[in-house]
């Protein structure tokens, strides 16, 4: 796995398998001026994809279309990307006890919290090299 070099623009992965907010966020990611890799709806793509290219940072659905991501989210964290989970079947709190480095969003998610944690998420993998 090789990571994004800083001279590119922040990639966001995105894993969301509801087709309406995968474009929201998508949309999201991009009017910020972010490269985007996604929106995937299952963890077998994203882990295709992220064997090719580390992004800086993921948002992720926690239910895909191929069952839970942690594995998926156990990578990337072991990996140190910063992750955004956006979720609406999983509480936030729930969450950040599995993976405490983490934000939680739930869905629905107002889209100025959505950009406020991507930016954060964005800044902290700047931050730490990533």
């Amino acid at each position: 796995m090789v990571s994004a070099t800083s001279a590119e623009r922040p990639k966001v992965l995105v894993v969301e398998d509801e087709f309406i907010i995968a474009l929201d966020v998508a949309e999201t990611v991009r009017d910020l001026g972010y490269a985007l890799e996604g929106p995937f709806a299952d963890k077998k793509r994203a882990f295709l994809a992220i064997e090719e290219q580390l992004p800086d940072c993921a948002i992720l659905d926690v239910f895909t279309g191929d069952g839970e991501v942690y594995p998926l989210a156990d990578a990337l964290t072991e990996a140190g990307v910063p992750i955004i989970f956006h979720s609406g079947h999983v509480s936030p709190s729930e969450v950040r006890e599995r993976y405490p480095q983490a934000w939680a969003c739930a869905k629905p998610c107002s889209p100025d919290k959505l950009i406020d944690v991507l930016q954060e998420a964005v800044e902290r993998a700047r931050v730490h090299g990533h």
